[in-house]
């Protein structure tokens, strides 16, 4: 775990993170209620051709991610310059991929969910999305844990949402 931004010295910019069903955007929706920062689902961000590569049953390919990584970059960047804090839902299964994302802000952070297999396909098959879950090993074959340079914290989805969302707020102090 690295630390936070100072949020006095610069913007927070929240970059929830990790591979299909882990809940990015439940957690994301959790810290947004409490902060009011503004908030991205990253999903949204997808040209069509990319949901429907994935709905097909096809993983993405680096090409068809640089673009909407650049497209989230772009929107967390945007806000930076306002001074803003941002909360971003992003898989950023990749360290050059978090290397885009932090061009939005120096104050980038990362909140990566992980969690056992068989719970992520679970939660995959109960829920209405575009990722079908047959496309959740591609997606942990990706996956690059954080590493000691990069700033944020891992959270295990074992953990009820309102946990994770207080342990992350305990980290900002709030």
């Amino acid at each position: 775990m690295t630390p936070l931004p100072d949020p006095v010295a610069e913007p927070i910019h929240l970059v929830v993170m990790g591979v299909s069903g882990t809940g990015k955007s439940t957690i994301a929706q959790a810290l947004h209620s409490r902060l009011g920062w503004d908030f991205a689902e990253g999903d949204d961000f997808h040209p069509e051709a990319n949901v429907a590569k994935m709905a097909s049953g096809r993983p993405l390919v680096d090409e068809d991610r640089w673009p909407w990584l650049e497209a989230l970059a772009g929107w967390t960047r945007e806000r930076d310059a306002r001074a803003e804090p941002t909360i971003l839902t992003c898989s950023a299964l990749r360290h050059v991929y978090r290397d885009i994302l932090r061009r939005g802000g120096e104050g980038t952070w990362f909140v990566h969910l992980v969690g056992d297999k068989g719970l992520l396909l679970d939660r995959m098959s109960t829920r209405d999305h575009f990722m079908p879950p047959s496309l959740l090993e591609s997606q942990l074959d990706t996956l690059e844990p954080l590493g000691a340079e990069e700033r944020g914290a891992t959270y295990d989805v074992a953990n009820p949402p309102e946990r994770i969302a207080r342990m992350v707020l305990a980290q900002l102090d709030r």
